[in-house]
């Protein structure tokens, strides 16, 4: 059996898989292509590879050493992209603070990461002054901030950025370590019980860009990404490293534009002005682009957008497809690094309404993704499109647990796969549809309701501008599906039992279970949303629970 294995030669150098292989690769290829942060400043790859080697120095100057916590609070930006490589490159492990969390979640979060350092966005003092007499571990403060003069703050600031880099050697030997040395940790959005710490490890974000790259190059036209695209993400670097996409982006050498915070005329400005063409984000963001009176006066033929986070609605999507978007799902959670699934078009010839069921789909697996659906049993459903059970997953990059939590880390990979708590089907062709969340499918009398199903189905009205379905308490059936409604502004509002016509067109074509026909209907100002702008049905649930009879 020794036979079998590999003989190295003494000499020869074994290349672990750490970030900061990726990190070299576009000063190399495109040394003069631009990094931009919103209409603020922008420099090239050969200045950001000067000034991740000036935050290396720096950081150390303060005393970060290797297995340190450094935690950031910042909006999106030219820093945040620095930290993303010279913090795990020193072999400290980047913690990017949820800034949209309660004041109380975030100091639980800072105190469960140990965090050591903290680099905080001004904006942002007001919070952590709040509870800067609570945190027990953070040794320093950085400042963050956009404007020339330093704002008042309780805090003891160290330093402020880009002084700390001004003053520092643009020179760094970034050693080897272990690949599998921690990189990241950031929190789940706690929407059930408190904030769960998932982290990845060099070699599994490596193998992530390396892999949802691959998935990404490989489609003939639609969906691509390649070194002549300009990306700006539009979900937030706090959350799953912004999906991946900077590593990926720097790793290519493309154009890279940072927004800040979430402002549409931003967003739709930078759009247009820095000729964006790739993007992600998740429905509720795009939802509020299409709202804003800019987005119809812009042309959009080659953006490139990537939904996730939540179920891309055909609506949005057809919407999109008339301005020139090239808008598609991808799938993945927090402890998937995240991408698992993308879901092409391919070369077949499609009319508009297949077209848009294809994009609209979960996707197909990533290469090196072994995707499950399986029944309670852990049994293969048949891949006919229709049978429904959990998607279950293993890959080189999903988290190995949750930090410092070794139960909820033993649920999550019982039977030896991650599960995702995602109820869906799967093709003969290998496309995966979610129909739901395990805790979000409505449960009438034994059977299931697609509860995202019947929002694609709502959505479709012309009156409605959003919509969210959510089981409520029923003493003969045991729940019931209630839709909360935004209405478009200036639309004629409809009644409820007009919104119940509109859904049983649809039960009577056979296209929705009859269990539909038990829908009540409430209209909303706005629907909750997670700080990553997700429909929170939790915080839905537990609002209009009185509803129930």
């Amino acid at each position: 059996m020794s036979d079998l294995l590999i003989q190295r030669t003494q000499s020869a150098y074994s290349y672990p898989l750490l970030i900061k292989n990726l990190f070299m690769a576009p000063v190399v290829q495109n040394p003069d292509q631009e990094i931009v942060y919103r209409d603020i400043m922008r420099f090239t790859y050969r200045d950001f590879y000067s000034r991740v080697h000036r935050l290396a120095n720096a950081l150390t100057s303060l005393g970060v050493k290797a297995g340190d916590t450094v935690a950031v609070m910042d909006w999106d930006s030219h820093r945040y992209l620095e930290c993303f490589y010279a913090v795990p490159m020193l072999g400290a492990v980047l913690h990017t603070v949820n800034i949209r969390l309660s004041p109380e979640q975030i100091i639980f979060t800072i105190d469960h990461a140990e965090d050591d350092y903290i680099l905080i966005n001004s904006e942002f003092f007001p919070i952590v002054e709040q509870i800067k007499g609570r945190i027990n571990t953070v040794k320093k403060f950085v400042l963050l901030s956009d404007e020339p003069q330093t704002p008042q703050t309780t805090l003891p600031l160290t330093g402020e950025y880009e002084q700390l880099l001004a003053a520092a050697s643009d020179t760094f030997n970034f050693q080897d370590f272990d690949e599998n040395t921690r990189a990241t940790t950031f929190y789940t959005t706690g929407t059930t019980g408190l904030p769960k710490g998932v982290y990845f490890s060099h070699r599994q974000l490596v193998l992530h860009t390396l892999g949802t790259l691959a998935s990404l190059s490989t489609s003939h036209e639609q969906g691509r990404f390649h070194q002549k695209d300009v990306y700006m993400p539009i979900t937030p670097m706090f959350h799953v490293h912004a999906w991946g996409f900077p590593y990926i982006a720097t790793a290519v050498g493309v154009k890279q534009v940072y927004p800040g915070k979430y402002i549409p005329a931003m967003l739709l400005k930078l759009i247009k002005e820095e000729q964006v063409t790739f993007s992600h984000c998740v429905p509720t963001i795009l939802h509020m682009l299409m709202a804003s009176p800019e987005f119809d006066k812009l042309d959009l033929s080659g953006w490139k957008v990537v939904i996730g986070g939540a179920a891309l609605p055909r609506q949005m999507c057809r919407k999109a497809r008339e301005h020139g978007i090239d808008i598609f799902s991808g799938y993945g959670m927090s402890e998937t690094c995240p991408v698992l699934t993308i879901s092409h078009v391919g070369n077949d010839e499609l009319n508009p309404d297949e077209e848009i069921d294809i994009r609209c789909k979960t996707g197909r697996p990533l290469p090196l993704v072994q995707l499950r659906v399986v029944d309670e049993a852990m049994n293969d459903v048949p891949r006919d499109g229709a049978s429904v059970g959990e998607i279950v997953a293993r890959a080189p990059w999903l988290t190995q647990g949750y930090w410092k939590d070794s139960r909820n880390s033993e649920n999550l990979w019982k039977d030896g796969y991650l599960h995702t708590g995602d109820v869906a089907n799967i093709n003969s062709r290998n496309y995966v549809a979610i129909t739901d969340r395990i805790k979000d499918v409505i449960k009438i009398g034994g059977e299931w309701l697609s509860s995202l199903e019947l929002e694609d189905i709502i959505n479709l009205h012309p009156a409605v501008s959003e919509v969210a379905i959510i089981g409520i308490g029923d003493a003969k059936w045991g729940e019931r599906p209630l839709a909360l409604i935004v209405l478009k502004g200036g639309s004629e509002p409809p009644e409820a039992r007009e919104i119940g016509a509109h859904v049983k067109a649809f039960i009577d074509k056979g296209m929705m279970s009859k269990l539909a026909l038990l829908l009540d209907v409430t209209f909303v100002d706005q629907i909750d949303k997670t700080s990553v702008g997700k429909i929170n049905k939790k915080a839905l649930r537990e609002r209009f629970s009185a509803q129930a009879r």
